[in-house]
This record gives structure tokens, sequence and C-alpha cells, in this order.
């Protein structure tokens, strides 16, 4: 096999023992160096399945320092093409400037989409983002005798002098992070206690998880609740949760614009009054129609490009796609257009953020490792993003009220045979 003349002797003889079983692969890195071991998993793989990779072992990102935080077992990368739309201006609390937003996808049509959005809300003088909350949560679950237990332990927690040693008790495992407060909420016998939690400019679950272990360890030791499980889905962590929608994860952040007419015609090729129906109709009544948890056109689609190409957790995609896209007519007949994100969970130090690809789109952004003061990075990465989705909507928004959506995908998205 072609890989295997990257191994020397000693390395061939390890590849060997790999190959009969003696060493698993998650015993490699103990053996080697990470790049080495890359390679002889690898080679394992190509002997035991009878494949030959051909791209996955070209790879500039740094093996060492991937398979110490963000991979097990590791062979290879994966290559998104990486592409850019915009400038777009965004006039937010923390990201006040324009941007050329980094998406990694596979999907044609997406990036010059987004481009088309980017180009109206600059010439529209910018879209205005806040951000209304930032907290990360976690849920662990108790199982109490009866009911009358679980009331006592309700009745506990949202004591005080209760609340107060949770907070201190979490402050021993974080500089950062921040216990804000804890929700109880009871089925039968079963309570579970939602803590939130200001993680800075992490996204924050490793934070929250650790310091939520540490809380649940007190109550042990105060109170005698059996816990059940560190996480009891109330959190609720990368699935549709109405909680979520409703109380916020992550960033909460709204952006908006208003587009002349003029230019709405001009550029989006519509006219404000039939964007303002297709939304309605599409992104409002056909979404709850379908009882669905999100109400917009593809804000995934911006949410996950952006993610993937920025170190994002991929998965929270799950909770960035809950986004409502509202339009409406202005007093003087121009289009206003908002995004409101209610659970956009990023962060721009942990997880993915150190690896050398993504930390060059963060820097595209001006936004890799911790802010000054401590939170700016995230929350300005959170307007940036949420100003993507903005982009977004209008110019799918706008191509369906104007009947050109099919057209674009054949020219752009669409392999010619």
């Amino acid at each position: 096999m072609a890989s295997t003349t990257e191994l020397n002797t000693d390395e061939k003889a390890l590849l060997e023992k790999v190959l009969a079983g003696e060493v698993a692969f998650r015993k490699i890195d103990q053996l080697t160096d990470a790049k080495t071991a890359v390679t002889i998993r690898r080679c394992a793989i190509e002997e035991r399945v009878d494949v030959r990779f051909e791209h996955v072992q070209n790879y500039s990102i740094d093996a060492d320092v991937v398979t110490k935080r963000n991979i097990e077992n590791m062979i290879g990368a994966i290559q998104v093409p990486l592409g850019v739309a915009g400038p777009v201006k965004v006039n937010g609390e923390f990201a006040s400037d324009e941007f050329y937003l980094p998406f990694a996808t596979t999907e044609g049509a997406l990036v010059a989409s987004v481009n088309r959005g980017c180009s109206v809300i600059t010439k529209a003088g910018g879209a205005n983002v806040r951000i209304f909350q930032d907290e990360m949560t976690r849920a662990p679950v108790f199982k109490l005798e009866n009911v009358a237990r679980a009331r006592e332990f309700v009745d506990w927690v949202r004591n005080p002098k209760i609340f107060k040693q949770m907070q201190e008790k979490a402050g021993e495992t974080t500089h950062f992070g921040e216990l804000l407060r804890v929700d109880p909420y009871v089925a039968g016998n079963t309570v579970y206690l939602r803590f939130a939690y200001d993680t800075k400019d992490a996204m924050g679950m490793n934070m929250v998880t650790i310091a939520t272990e540490a809380v649940v360890d007190l109550i042990v030791d105060e109170f005698g609740a059996n816990p059940i499980s560190l996480s009891g889905n109330m959190c609720t962590d990368k699935k549709p949760a109405a909680i979520n929608t409703i109380q916020g994860r992550g960033k909460t952040v709204v952006a908006e614009v208003t587009i002349p007419k003029d230019m709405v015609a001009a550029r989006l090729k519509s006219t404000p009054e039939a964007m303002v129906d297709v939304n309605y109709r599409k992104n409002l009544l056909g979404s709850a129609r379908a009882g669905a948890l999100g109400f917009n056109a593809h804000a995934a689609n911006v949410i996950a490009a952006m993610f993937l190409a920025c170190g994002q957790d991929a998965a929270h995609v799950v909770e960035g796609s809950t986004a409502i896209t509202t339009m409406e007519l202005t007093k003087y007949g121009d289009l206003y257009c908002a995004v409101t994100l209610p659970a956009l969970p990023v962060g721009t130090v942990g997880g993915g953020t150190g690896i050398g690809t993504q930390r060059d789109c963060l820097n595209l952004l001006g936004v890799a490792g911790a802010g000054d003061p401590p939170g700016a990075n995230s929350k300005k990465l959170a307007e940036i993003v949420a100003v993507g989705v903005l982009a977004g909507e209008l110019s799918l928004i706008g191509a369906q009220a104007a009947g050109h959506l099919a057209r674009a995908h054949a020219e752009l998205g669409r392999s010619k045979f």
C-alpha cells in the first residue's frame, strides 16, 4: 500500500501489531507521535477494508493539536470548499464594520444568494443587530421519593442562600463562567434544574457541564436528591425544543434592515408587497401549518456554512434553525425585514476554534480568541452570523417572490450532465 512508504521500520512493526489486533486504534497515539499515528491508522483501514485513500491524507491542520481536543482515531481530514459573501455592513454593538462572511459548504448557489443579500443590505445602509440574552444551559435531572419531597427540593433550590452556595461552587471550576440562575421544572417525582451560565467568549458546553457536575455534588451532600443524569434534556442541547425558542440558549440575537422599494425592484427583482406575502404564507403560515419550530426560509443553510468555517459545533445548527423571519411594509411602502435567532450558541475560544483553517476564518472576521472585555468576541461573531442569516433570507424570499429560485439552482447548484 502506498501509505506505508511514509513509515520507517519501527512504525511498520507497530502497524503490523495494529493489524494483528495487538494494539487498539485508540492506543496508537501513546506509542508514537500524532502525525504518525494518523498514518498508521489510515494504513490499517486501507488494509482491512481494501480501500485506497487518495485525498484525506492531505491536510495542513496540526494533528498534534486536534487529536488532543477535537478528534479521536484520526485518519486524515475532510476538505469542504470555502467561499466568501460580502462585504456586508453590520451596525451592531460589538460588530460595527463591513465584513466578508466565510462559508464552508458544498451547496451550489448558497454563497451567490447570500452575496446578493449582503449587497442589498450594505447599499441600504447596513443591518442593525442587537443581542438580547447570552447564556448557556445545562439541566440535570433528579428523582425524589414523592411529590411532597419534590416540592421541598424546589423550595430549597429557590432559597437565595442556597443559590449563592451554588454560584460559589460553580465558580470554583471556572475562571470566566458565572452561574446566572437555576430554574426548576417538575414532572411527578422528577425534578429538572435548568442551570443558566454566562460563559464569556466560550460557547461553553464543556464549561457548564463541569460546573454543573460540581453543583450536583453539592446538592447531593446538602439535600440528598438522587441525581439520575447530568443532562435531563431540559437544557436542551442539539435537539429542536420550544424551551430554547422561548427562553433562549446561547445568544438571542435580532438583526434588521429596511430596504427602499426601488432597491427591492432593482436588486431583488421583486416588490416589497410580494416579498411580504411570500414571507407570510411561506415562513409564517406554512411553518405553523407544518408544526415547525423554525419560521424562516433557510437560516440553517447560513448558520451551518459559517459554523463549519469558524470552528463552531455544527450540531448546534439545530438550535439556530429556529429563527423567525418577519417582513412588513413601512408607512412609505419600503420593505422592513428582521430575523430573530432565539438560540445561537457560538464561541471564539475552545472547541474547533483553535484549528488552523477555522482560526483563519475567525481572523477574517476579527473575532479569534478571547475578547476585551471577555465575551466581546463571541458576541461580535453572533452579530455577524445573524446578519448573514438576514442576507440569506432577503435573497431567497426575493428569488421566490420573483420566481427565480429554480433558475438560480439550475445555473449554480446543478451538475452539467
